[in-house]
């Protein structure tokens, strides 16, 4: 009996390593599936992202750099963001940025391998804007959180909440067409010759990725940011 004792108590022992060493194995494959997985699901959305830098480019004849968002500032008085390309790359301040879902911001500086871009939610960037059903026009500003202020001059043409604004081209800076933002609201102004509406981004700003840099420089932004590489005047 103390033999049969001894000789089951050392089976269930080695039974118990030999299923703690099976669960580990099984662990180990399921964490690498789910690694597997991670990466297919995020091949998938690459070769979407890849499908609409192709239709964009297609779109827009001026050329398209994609770059990747690998920062954001902090500041509560600022709203901007890094990215991982800059003036080696054909990159200046003054160009545009975008997504396949509307405007993005400017780039405002670079380095020789990042750019900073001021997004359109801040409140130092405004931009031209029509709304695409009634063509009022007006000028949309950031406000520092994560709506839009579309100012617009009174003149029979109705904006009504639903509506969608788009940039109008006329700035000089953004070409036309662009989505901006959705009107979610109207800020009534009875005795002025503008109303202003509030405006939900078409971009979702918090889940940035990728974003697309126009590499073309409106005249005007030359005398706002001068190029370093740009040769003297009479030289």
């Amino acid at each position: 009996a103390p033999v049969d004792l001894m000789r089951d108590t050392w089976q269930q022992s080695v039974a118990r390593v030999d299923l703690q060493h099976d669960n580990d194995s099984l662990r180990a494959q399921l964490a690498a599936l789910r690694e597997e997985n991670l990466q297919y699901r995020e091949a998938l959305v690459a070769s979407g992202r890849l499908q609409r830098i192709a239709e964009m480019r297609d779109e827009f004849e001026t050329p398209m750099l994609p770059m990747e968002v690998v920062g954001q500032d902090v500041s509560p008085w600022f709203r901007s963001v890094l990215l991982d390309r800059g003036h080696d790359h054909g990159v200046r301040a003054g160009m545009p940025v975008v997504t396949d879902a509307g405007v993005v911001g400017l780039v405002t500086a670079t380095s020789d391998n990042a750019g900073r871009t001021m997004l359109l939610l801040d409140r130092q960037s405004a931009i031209d804007g029509i709304v695409q059903s009634s063509r009022a026009r007006g000028i949309v500003r950031g406000r520092g959180t994560n709506r839009l202020e579309f100012e617009f001059v009174v003149s029979g043409a109705e904006v009504v909440v639903g509506d969608v604004v788009i940039s109008s081209g006329l700035d000089g800076v953004y070409p036309k067409g662009l989505r901006i933002g959705e009107v979610v609201d109207i800020v009534s102004s009875p005795y002025g010759l503008t109303q202003k509406a509030i405006l939900a981004p078409s971009v979702e700003f918090g889940r940035l990725e990728q974003v697309f840099v126009i590499l073309w420089r409106a005249p005007t932004m030359d005398l706002l940011y001068e190029d370093p590489d740009a040769p003297a005047p009479g030289s």
